[in-house]
């Protein structure tokens, strides 16, 4: 899996409409959703599952469930060590927790799903810079699937 893989499997997603906890190419999808989707793309299976989650968790909860989810699952990096293929996470609000993701495509641009939109690719302005809270890459190979008792 190359920086490419993901940057083109994360386009394929674009138009796919805005949907609350989707993740299914072409049908809707958030933005956690289009990150699930890349994974599937380019690693195979979702490490675990997704817990259903409301529009306003972030804020109702006041957690770092996203953040702590993505130190996880991907390796984090230093935001301005980040490159097209790494995941940038945002948050939407000052004092709030880490909400929305987007995959960095190339230059000062991200491929993203937010509310109203469809998945788009659009400039890293400086609205979207001054909201980004870490920044991570994929992990280099395929994590070994959980083994199951038989």
């Amino acid at each position: 899996m190359s920086r490419p893989e993901i940057v083109s499997a994360a386009r394929s997603w674009i138009g796919t409409p805005y949907r609350h906890q989707a993740s299914v190419k072409h049908v809707g999808t958030d933005c956690l959703g289009l990150l699930r989707g890349v994974w599937r793309d380019v690693l195979g299976d979702e490490p675990e599952p997704v817990p259903a989650y409301t529009p306003d968790w972030a804020e109702a909860l006041k957690q770092e469930t996203l953040l702590q989810a993505a130190r996880k699952h991907l390796n984090e990096i230093v935001p301005t060590a980040a490159q097209p293929g790494d995941v940038l996470l945002f948050r939407m609000g000052l004092g709030h927790p880490a909400k929305h993701c987007a995959i960095i495509s190339g230059d000062a641009r991200i491929i993203h799903a937010y509310w109203g939109r469809a998945v788009c690719e659009t400039r890293l302005v400086p609205w979207w810079q001054r909201r980004i809270v870490a920044a991570f890459e994929f992990p280099k190979t395929r994590p070994h699937a959980p083994r199951t008792a038989v």
